[in-house]
């Protein structure tokens, strides 16, 4: 996936990777793709929930090893 900025959350727990994914896509165009690094489980459900509530739309994530990779796209455009 084409991402335009990637966020490392690797040891933050809830919700400071949702905090901090709302900072960093503030910092991005509409459209533009946000790879969120993290290793809280707890992603995989916050991450749709927020996306759906702030009209950003989540794209999806992969986890490998432990390590999740998701994917936001900002809205807006």
């Amino acid at each position: 996936m084409q991402v335009d900025k990637t966020l490392d959350c690797i040891g933050l727990y809830c919700p400071m990777p949702i905090v901090k994914t709302a900072q960093a896509i503030n910092g991005l165009e509409p459209g533009q793709v946000l790879e969120v690094l993290a290793d809280d489980p707890g992603i995989k459900s916050d991450m749709p929930a927020w996306a759906g509530k702030t009209g950003n739309e989540f794209l999806g994530f992969e986890e490998e090893s432990g390590e999740i990779k998701v994917y936001v796209r900002k809205g807006g455009g």
